[in-house]
């Protein structure tokens, strides 16, 4: 089987049998096609590809690109391997030994509660549209969803009465998620109000629309989410995930326990939700730094002043009395 086969093999596997994004597919395909042309210049085939030939393929791009796109690139190629070795196509793992980069230590950002607040009070107005924005991130904040969860989103996952949505995370895998009282009120406002203006005429399942009256894109969403962001002051402070990932770390700081925690989330694996334990603890030390009186404050010429005879004597008279 050649090469162009082989990929498109395996890319059928990730979308029927494992549900993969759409995104996801895309970026495997053009990770397998680069990695198709530089074997290629090798005279080297996917299938005959040996443990030297991808390294040096990892070691050529690793100055050109992130960290992340490194360890996708490699995570892209375990999985297109092991997928051969399943189909019998090799006896071999030649990524077995690969190692990637390590991540980097960079946490994520996320917003303070009086930033929260102010991002959820940016969307001014009755309007539908300010409806519609202002039930968007309410359900953002409250339920920790992707951005790409919100825009899929239909009108049936929302269960009011029972104050439970169904999210569909990667994979297409599905979760239910308690939606709080503040997020339900926007949500009925919108629908009551902001959703049929929007809509009119079209028979729309999705949940949030734009103004044409047709399902918002990921792209669309995050558009929202950063023109909120500039009115609220936040300007370079929000990315994609900026609303999830201060959902789990205000949850933590209130005492969500770390499985609920990647339940919420939709993890398949704690250790990626045990990112969140070091954002909490890193939040604490600020909070610590920025109230103890004594903790970060360089000392006074007061503080440096060694105590006079008298200080002195007045402490050993009151020791010599007690």
């Amino acid at each position: 089987m050649d090469d162009q086969r082989l990929i498109l093999d395996f890319l059928a596997y990730l979308e029927l049998e494992r549900g993969l994004s759409r995104n996801t597919l895309q970026a495997y395909r053009s990770d397998l096609l680069q990695l198709h042309g530089f074997l290629e210049q090798r005279q080297v085939s996917l299938a005959a590809a040996k443990h030297g030939d991808l390294a040096a393929f990892l070691d050529g791009i690793a100055p050109l690109v992130a960290a992340s796109t490194l360890q996708r690139k490699l995570a892209c190629m375990r999985s297109f391997y092991r997928h051969l070795r399943r189909e019998e196509l090799l006896d071999h793992d030649p990524t077995a030994e690969l190692r990637g980069p390590r991540r980097s230590g960079i946490l994520p950002k996320v917003l303070s509660r009086d930033e929260v607040l102010r991002l959820l009070a940016a969307p001014k107005g009755t309007e539908p549209l300010a409806l519609r924005d202002r039930a968007l991130l309410e359900l953002m904040y409250a339920c920790g969803l992707r951005i790409s969860e919100v825009a899929g989103l239909r009108l049936t996952d929302i269960d009011a009465q029972a104050r439970m949505l169904r999210a569909r995370g990667k994979g297409q895998k599905e979760r239910l998620v308690p939606v709080g009282r503040q997020a339900l009120g926007a949500l009925a406002a919108y629908e009551a109000r902001g959703r049929p203006a929007l809509v009119g005429m079209l028979a729309e399942s999705h949940l949030f629309v734009n103004s044409r009256g047709h399902g918002l894109t990921r792209q669309g969403l995050y558009k929202i989410i950063q023109g909120h962001a500039q009115s609220a002051g936040l300007y370079g402070k929000m990315a994609p995930h900026t609303l999830r990932h201060t959902f789990a770390t205000h949850l933590l700081a209130g005492g969500c326990d770390l499985r609920s925690l990647q339940e919420l989330l939709g993890h398949a694996d704690l250790s990626t939700t045990q990112i969140y334990t070091h954002l909490s603890a890193e939040r604490l030390k600020e909070t610590y730094f920025r109230a103890h009186p004594r903790a970060l404050r360089a000392s006074t010429a007061e503080d440096r002043r060694p105590a006079s005879p008298r200080r002195r004597r007045g402490g050993t008279d009151r020791a010599r009395a007690s």
